[in-house]
């Protein structure tokens, strides 16, 4: 039980189902340990003791009466404070919508429900799940050192998931918000095909940017959330409807023939020594598992990423119409400067941005016809300190060099897995990121495993 908290999901999911370990025993725990470092971490900002303790007591009922649901069954597991919660606070890192109680849940916390999982709570996020925490809200603090950036928008599901606080998160990704944070923690990051996990009941920021993700300590646990969540979803008629079967049946480990890009241009410019070398390792790890490498010149992002903030600005402007500018003086000023931009484009500029981003999700999708993934740093930088970040919103530069390796796959709906690769100077945790092709989370999840089949970055966790 001492370490129980640092458990793989799948790990602790086969205790569960082989009653070494009961769900109440596994709950308890973590919401012990919640109550002992949150105080400090703040990845919190609904915790429901009561009801998860009640979930706990029904799955264990189910499970020794025969009744055993899956890989989540009774898996103490919490989401991202944007997903709604029946009769419980979702916020989505906003003061406005602080008493918001929906009268449903999310189409993928309900499903999470149905597959026996244990809720314990929400997990703090930026407000509006853009780049800044409200300027009341407490940021939630990297545990593998406080002075450094825990990445954003999902920065309660990063810190979480990584100091133990629960066994995986449901999460969202706008323009890197599931890897950011995962790459920052130290963590397994899935950001599946847009439209492959229903956005029913989760508050927008931008929907045709927004992608529905777990965030986990392995790809095995990542598939196990991804495969309970994603599918088809009549309250949702963008939800995809192509079948998740193959990711359940988890592929086989082998990526012998496995082609995978990389260009030696983009893949590397103004990226961080520490990054490239972690990049090259990684490539040295998949060619060794039989992956063949294959250089390839990526369209140019710049004008993708350069419009992603126009993008994402007019969609955010609508979603928040009911209550901004009526309500503005609740706004904290970074979201706030994103909808009035979002407010004043005119339409002629937006509709450029979209042929743009037609355009260029055209080009990408050439690139793939050749190969099956493409290897790209998660960022550029070498771990952040709060320090260098200061108020990001405030920093067009800077998140567009952040953006670089995330915003671009945003703009295409394309699936991507991050993966711990190592650790900078410093001992924070470094990331890469593999791209794959519409619904290709089934091959991005067969290179993963492979990958940390032959490495343990993933296995390393903060010392609390």
């Amino acid at each position: 039980m001492g370490d129980l908290h640092f458990l793989e999901l799948t790990v602790l999911a086969e205790l569960i189902r082989t009653r070494k370990i009961s769900p109440v025993a596994a709950t308890r725990q973590q919401l012990n340990r919640i109550a002992a470092l949150d105080g400090t971490l703040a990845s919190y900002a609904v915790v429901t003791a009561e009801r998860a303790m009640a979930e706990a007591r029904a799955a264990e009922a189910d499970i020794v009466a025969g009744r055993y649901r899956g890989p989540l069954h009774g898996v103490p597991l919490a989401v991202k404070d944007l997903f709604w919660t029946r009769d419980m606070p979702t916020a989505a890192g906003t003061t406005i919508h602080k008493r918001f109680e929906p009268a449903e849940d999310a189409t993928a916390v309900r499903r999470l429900r149905e597959a026996g999982a244990v809720l314990l709570g929400k997990l703090q996020m930026t407000e509006g799940a853009y780049s800044d925490h409200h300027p009341q809200i407490t940021p939630p603090r990297n545990p593998w050192n406080a002075d450094y950036w825990p990445g954003i928008s999902s920065s309660g599901p990063g810190v979480a998931v990584a100091a133990g606080l629960c066994f995986g998160a449901l999460a969202s990704d706008t323009g890197g918000s599931i890897r950011w944070p995962s790459a920052a923690n130290g963590l397994t990051g899935v950001k599946p095909t847009w439209g492959r996990v229903s956005r029913h009941g989760v508050f927008d920021l931008a929907p045709s940017l927004d992608h529905i993700g777990p965030m986990a300590r392995s790809v095995a646990d990542a598939a196990a959330l991804f495969t309970a969540v994603a599918g088809a979803d009549p309250a949702d008629p963008t939800a995809l409807q192509e079948p998740v079967a193959s990711i359940a049946a988890m592929p086989n480990q082998s990526i012998g023939g496995l082609k995978i890009g990389v260009d030696r241009d983009w893949g590397r410019k103004d990226v961080d020594p520490q990054v490239l070398a972690i990049l090259d390792d990684a490539e040295r790890v998949l060619s060794a598992l039989g992956a063949e490498f294959v250089e390839v010149q990526v369209p140019d992002v710049t004008q993708a990423v350069a419009d992603w903030a126009p993008n994402c600005a007019v969609e955010a402007a609508v979603a928040h119409r009911a209550t901004y500018p009526a309500r503005r003086a609740e706004y904290g000023p970074v979201l706030s400067m994103v909808l009035e931009a979002g407010r004043a484009l005119s339409g002629l500029d937006y509709q450029e941005v979209l042929l743009r981003r037609m355009a260029f999700r055209g080009r990408m999708r050439a690139l793939f016809g050749n190969i099956d993934l493409l290897l790209v740093p998660a960022h550029p930088f070498a771990p952040l300190s709060l320090k260098r970040m200061g108020t990001m919103g405030l920093q067009p530069k800077l998140i567009a060099r952040l953006q670089a390796y995330t915003a671009p796959f945003n703009m295409t709906g394309q699936p991507t897995l991050t993966l711990p690769g190592g650790f900078s100077s410093d001992g924070l945790p470094i990331a890469f990121q593999m791209v794959a092709a519409d619904l290709g989370e089934a091959t991005l999840i067969r290179a993963g495993i492979a990958f940390q089949s032959a490495t343990d970055w993933h296995r390393r966790h903060p010392a609390l």
